[in-house]
């Protein structure tokens, strides 16, 4: 067989691993030939591909971002370009495609395998937004990175009695807020799940200072807001693929909560290192098996599927469930949270 695989949208530490992954199955084990389309959904609009033998994907496992580059593209120019990709497809005599990436990534996947190509996607997002699969690589990575910047940050703030607010990745759900938030003793989370009120949250961090503590850390997924009326908030705008644009939550409440207290606070914005470098251990190995497991179902002929985490187990599910909705931070989840804060 002939498969060629792509990486689409944001980065994440894993992405490598998969595509290692991918040829070592395909070409080792079942005598197949891989091509990578260069730069995402770009590359197989534009037919621009390298080979991807063993040579390609030596020494890469524990490489963070993908060789393969990344690019978004306009949902409308790839509605406009299905026939070119399909033309692609069919001159370059490929069987399947492996796209990897987030909610855009897997939506425009089922959009091409809707009109007849051959995909087998597989799931990747820092954020752990994709409701079909358990967990996605990247996450555990990200986790890690802010947790430890978080520590860090600790011994800055209480030398210089200040209250941090820590801005992490998350647009649409608060996983990496909750969970670094939790690993490292954060003194309050907010999510974008639940809009917090400013004057509970001022009233948190000032009894830690009331009870004689010398600082306070604050974890705030990006895409977190206030309870609609409880504080002036700019929501930003919307960039040219329509992602919603922050104008940082970070700082913002930085400048309410130092007004309110009377005490200094300072916006940290983690931003794209939670995404950049080496993957956690559990990372290579879970995009490994990703990429092991996608091209098995290739063989199987499993188009219009996707790889996801069960338990402790590989399955296969559509791509119309994989993208029906987001994977959110349940009420009983932050609860569990709140209560260790």
């Amino acid at each position: 067989m002939r498969i060629g695989v792509l990486t689409s949208g944001g980065d994440c530490p894993g992405l490598n691993a998969v595509i290692r992954s991918v040829v070592h199955r395909a070409v080792v084990d079942h005598g197949d030939e891989v091509i990578g389309f260069r730069d995402g959904w770009k590359g197989l609009l534009e037919c621009d591909y390298l080979k991807l033998d063993l040579d390609a994907v030596s020494g890469i496992l524990a490489r963070g971002g993908t060789i393969l580059g990344s690019s978004r593209v306009r949902p409308e120019h790839l509605r406009d370009g299905v026939e070119r990709a399909k033309g692609h497809v069919r001159d370059l005599g490929l069987d399947a495609i492996i796209p990897i990436g987030g909610e855009g990534t897997l939506k425009a996947a089922r959009l091409l395998s809707d009109n007849g190509l051959p995909i087998v996607g597989v799931p990747k997002t820092i954020d752990n937004d994709i409701a079909v699969t358990d967990v996605t690589f990247g996450f555990d990575t990200a986790v890690g990175v802010a947790t430890e910047a978080l520590d860090r940050l600790k011994t800055t703030a209480e030398s210089h009695q200040r209250v941090l607010i820590v801005e992490v990745m998350g647009r649409h759900t608060g996983w990496i807020a909750l969970h670094s938030g939790m690993a490292a003793g954060a003194h309050a989370i907010v999510v974008p799940e639940r809009p917090f009120d400013i004057d509970e949250l001022t009233a948190k961090v000032g009894a830690r200072f009331s009870a004689g503590k010398r600082f306070a850390i604050v974890v705030a997924a990006e895409g977190a807001k206030p309870r609609p009326g409880t504080m002036d908030f700019d929501e930003g705008g919307k960039d040219i693929y329509g992602h919603e644009r922050f104008a940082g939550v970070a700082r913002q409440l930085a400048q309410e909560l130092e007004s309110r207290l009377g005490k200094e606070a300072r916006p940290v914005i983690l931003g794209h290192v939670q995404r950049g470098g080496t993957p956690t251990a559990y990372d290579r190995v879970l995009a490994t098996r990703f990429g092991w497991h996608a091209v098995e179902a290739v063989h199987r002929g499993e188009f219009g599927r996707m790889t996801a985490l069960k338990g402790t187990d590989i399955t296969m599910v559509s791509l119309a469930e994989a993208v029906a909705s987001l994977k959110t931070v349940p009420e009983e989840r932050y609860a569990e949270a709140e209560c260790v804060l």
